[in-house]
Order: C-alpha cells, then sequence, then structure tokens
C-alpha cells in the first residue's frame, strides 16, 4: 500500500482512482521535492468514491443529468450555495452580494447565486447543472444515511499498514478527519486537509460525525482530533469559497497548523495545492516520522 493516500473532493464521480492518480501524484511530487523530500510515484495511492455519488439508475454523464435552479433543494444546498455566495462578494468586491431578500429562499434568487458563483474562480469553468451536481453530492454525504459509512470503506480499502499520511481535498477532507477519528488503531500520523469545508460551522462542522463535542466533554465547543493524527495540516487558498473559513483552529484547537496559499485562477483546485511547499513540507515531515 501507499504510504501516501488521498481522498478526491466533489465533482469527480465520471474518473477512476487510476486517472485521479495519475492527476495528483506529479502535483504532490512536485510539492515534496519544493519542500526538500522525496516521493516516488509507486507512493501515492487514491481513496476513490466518486461513483458512490454517481446518479444511479443509469450511466449518465453530469452533462446528462439537467439540473436547473429549481432543482437546487430547500435546506442545506440552498444554504451552502448562499454561504458560497456571501464568500465570494467577500473574495471580491466587484461580486453584487445577496440582500436580506434572499431570506425568501426564492428560485429567482438561487438562480441568480448560481449566475454569480459561475463567474468566479474554479466554478467559470463549471456548468451551472455541474454546480448543482456538487451541492448535491455535499448533502448527500451529509445527510444521506449509509452514503458517509460507504465512503469510509474506500479509504479502509486504500490505506495500508505503510500509509502515514492522509490527504484530503475539499469534501475528502471531511471523510478523511472523520474516518481517523472511526480508526484509533490506524497507522496514519499525518492529516493535511486542502481546500477544506471543515470551518463552515453551522452546515458542516455540526454535522460532522462524530459530532463535535459543542455540549462539553473533553474539548467543550471543538470538534474532536483525529485518531492516530500527530500533525495536521490545513491549507486553503485565499479566494477559495468552498473552503470560506480558512482558519480551522477555531473549532480544531490551536495544534491545526494553518496556511493560506495562492492558487492564482484556480482557487479551489487540488493540483496547485498539492505543488505548494506548504502541503509538501507537510507531507515530507509525515513520510519522515515527523508527522
Amino acid at each position: 500500500m501507499a504510504p501516501v493516500v488521498g481522498v478526491h473532493g466533489i465533482g469527480q464521480q465520471l474518473l477512476a482512482d487510476a486517472g485521479l492518480v495519475d492527476d495528483w501524484a506529479p502535483s504532490l511530487i512536485g510539492g515534496v521535492r519544493l519542500a526538500g523530500g522525496q516521493l516516488r510515484r509507486d507512493g501515492v495511492g487514491m481513496a476513490f468514491y466518486g461513483d458512490l455519488l454517481r446518479s444511479p439508475g443509469r450511466p449518465l454523464a453530469v452533462a446528462d443529468v439537467r439540473y436547473t435552479a429549481a432543482d437546487v433543494d430547500e435546506g442545506l444546498e440552498q444554504d451552502l450555495l448562499l454561504a458560497w455566495w456571501r464568500e465570494a462578494t467577500r473574495v471580491d468586491a466587484t461580486v453584487p452580494g445577496p440582500d436580506s431578500r434572499t431570506l425568501l429562499r426564492t428560485p429567482g434568487l438561487v438562480q441568480t447565486g448560481l449566475r454569480v458563483l459561475s463567474r468566479m474562480p474554479y466554478f467559470a469553468d463549471v456548468a451551472l447543472r455541474a454546480m448543482i451536481a456538487d451541492l448535491k453530492q455535499v448533502r448527500r454525504y451529509l445527510l444521506e444515511p449509509g452514503i458517509r459509512e460507504r465512503v469510509w470503506d474506500r479509504i479502509d480499502t486504500a490505506v495500508g499498514p505503510d500509509t502515514r499520511v492522509l490527504v484530503g481535498h475539499s469534501l475528502g477532507s471531511v471523510a478523511a478527519y472523520a474516518w481517523l477519528w472511526h480508526h484509533s488503531e490506524s497507522p496514519v500520523t499525518t492529516l493535511v486537509t486542502v481546500g477544506s469545508p471543515l470551518g463552515i460551522r453551522d452546515l458542516v462542522f455540526t454535522r460532522l460525525r462524530p459530532p463535535p463535542d459543542l455540549a462539553g466533554g473533553t474539548r467543550p465547543g471543538l470538534g474532536r482530533w483525529p485518531g492516530t493524527v500527530r500533525n495536521w495540516t490545513n491549507v486553503a487558498d485565499r479566494g477559495d469559497i468552498v473552503a470560506l473559513e480558512k482558519d480551522l483552529r477555531p473549532l480544531f484547537g490551536l495544534r491545526v497548523d494553518c496556511h493560506v496559499v495562492h492558487n492564482g485562477s484556480h482557487a479551489h483546485d487540488a493540483r496547485p495545492y498539492l505543488t505548494s511547499v506548504e502541503v509538501g513540507s507537510a507531507v515530507t515531515a509525515g513520510l519522515a516520522g515527523d508527522g
């Protein structure tokens, strides 16, 4: 098994583990090299779960699922869209923001939010229907019975006795965090989260399994520490509206090593995160046994 295992994010349902490894490995190798370390191609594995979130019933591409603004469900999907929209206005002052009328959650306002986000980096190359599919994937992982456990099973399969570093991108960071907490005997000692939505308190954080110790416990008000991990590094781009809370320490404690980077026009893309010296340093330390 590979010493470094990646857990991908949303929108990968039409790919496969081999293709994602081919995508991730060169970037991770480059980041590790920048940090003065070494990583081989066969040292990178992938916990692939995209097929679990593929539209059921028939093997359609995203383009064949004719989502419209009316398909953005009330509750988590609309709330997450609104959170992304508000973050987009914070990142870019030229982006028109939602006003008090947004609280009405009308289809027209959902349509406006989707249109605004479609002009932002990362989402600029994402079709409206694919953006809606991304919202639905987050909702399914967090709320649909059995989905998160099936995703954890895929991480089970990818992690072996030699695995030391788990790298989670976007929704994959949520899955990686939860899997580690549920595996107290895991060989993984380093967690690296990139473009993570873990800090979105009301929409993601409070829905974690295990739940945060909001009512007391050993870490009152904080998320539980992820299992066997000795070092947790979180990296977020300033313009990444999916990772709208860049600093995870208020919710998970001061042990989380947080960094802000600049990925250019691809703020949420996994690859520029993986090539960063911040990620490379964290992976290098984990492989050396310092994580």
